[in-house]
């Protein structure tokens, strides 16, 4: 069974386990381990997420899904647009 991946909520809530780690005096290797990552996904996640709270992952979340349906729009204005100009063109 494959292993399912973390919510991001989860994965703002580990990177900030590991600085907790490491401001009790554990070294970071250590404290990646300790949360049950390799340190590629530590450091692909720390890209991604770094310094984000679960306020900013929501709103990113939320602006992420308004720009998917504005391109959607903009995608099914445009083929509106091309459909009536050639229509045109046939009436001429």
């Amino acid at each position: 069974m494959a292993n399912k991946r973390p919510k991001p909520e989860e994965i703002v809530s580990k990177l900030r386990q590991v600085e907790v780690l490491m401001g009790q005096g554990m070294s970071r290797l250590d404290a990646i381990r300790q949360i049950g990552v390799v340190e590629q996904t530590y450091y692909r996640w720390r890209k991604k997420y770094g310094g984000m709270g679960v306020d900013q992952l929501k709103e990113l979340k939320r602006l992420q899904k308004e720009n998917e349906r504005l391109r959607r729009a903009v995608s099914d204005l445009t083929l509106d647009k091309l459909i009536l100009t050639e229509a045109a063109k046939g009436n001429y």
